[in-house]
């Protein structure tokens, strides 16, 4: 069974961050890793909107902004798709830049939590050997 191009996606009700922006920072990261590739059909507004039970609008806000910025494409009949040609690209560096903010907010955490780097750096090794 395949898992819905909506259940990709995932917000942090707790978080600071505005969803919208949750949204747009996830789907860069599924592009530039390669989970989505240019051509790919996104999800429909509403797929996600139900999925994530949130305004349909905070989703089309998202999905408009990556079309501003020509990381999406709108093809008629199909809906939104990954641009042939993302302007992010996939390097190394850029899908670094990509995770640095939410490294940022979980070292502020774990300084918070006074936990010392090697044992965060170990609990987050264990945790990208356990992650599929």
């Amino acid at each position: 069974m395949t898992i819905p191009l909506a259940h990709l996606f995932s917000i942090a009700t707790g978080s600071s961050e505005p969803i919208y922006r949750q949204l747009v920072d996830q789907a860069r990261r599924l592009i530039a890793g390669g989970q989505l590739a240019p051509g790919d059909a996104m999800p429909s507004v509403r797929e996600v909107a139900l999925a994530l039970a949130v305004n349909p609008m905070t989703v089309s806000k998202a999905w408009g902004l990556l079309e501003t910025e020509g990381v999406l494409t709108r093809r008629r009949g199909l809906g939104m798709t990954v641009a042939e040609a993302p302007p992010s690209g996939h390097s190394l560096a850029q899908r670094a830049r990509l995770l640095r903010p939410t490294l940022e907010r979980a070292a502020r955490e774990a300084r918070q939590l006074e936990l010392d780097p090697d044992t965060v750096l170990a609990l987050f090794t264990q945790i990208m050997k356990d992650t599929p």
